[in-house]
């Protein structure tokens, strides 16, 4: 009885999937989680070129509207809404920060934040954490849940007239 059922071969295609769909599902969920996030990177540099060049010109925003809050729009509009801004030009607790002098806190006074003057150099830097679609990848890309993803561009402003 038992020679006879180990020579049957009904449901092999059966077991072989069982070992193979696990591997195939990460592979493609592996897939589709680079290819968001290379989607988001690209639309971050294209945002941080765009908001570049509508910044070393020294134009005004619309009727009412800042040179920054340009710039911030012209970031949401280019990155589809994928990446969230908090837009209110300073520092809350919890955000990520570059910690230059090593003190290990966030310090306001480490350059000047803004859009420049008339021929400054000024970095334009778009810093995002992606949150990953899928659990199945953290141990691969993100332990956190979340991948960080940075695009930065740095200019001279033209030599425009300040108003």
């Amino acid at each position: 009885m038992l020679s006879h059922l180990w020579r049957r071969r009904d449901g092999t295609t059966a077991l072989e999937f069982a070992f193979a769909a696990p591997v195939v599902t990460l592979f493609v969920a592996g897939i589709v989680e680079v290819g968001m996030m290379l989607f988001a990177l690209t639309l971050m540099e294209a945002s941080v070129r765009e908001s570049s060049r509508f910044g070393i010109t020294g134009a005004g925003g619309a009727a009412g509207i800042s040179r920054e809050q340009a710039i911030r729009d012209i970031v949401d509009r280019v990155t589809l809404g994928l990446i969230d801004m908090n837009g209110n030009g300073q520092f809350d607790p919890g955000e990520s920060f570059t910690d230059v002098n090593g003190n290990g806190q966030w310090d306001a006074d480490l350059g000047a934040a803004g859009i420049g003057g008339p021929g400054d150099v000024v970095v334009y830097t778009l810093v995002y954490d992606w949150p990953l679609l899928t659990g199945m990848l953290n141990p691969i890309l993100g332990p956190s849940g979340t991948v960080r993803l940075r695009a930065s561009v740095a200019v001279r402003n033209e030599p425009y007239a300040t108003p």
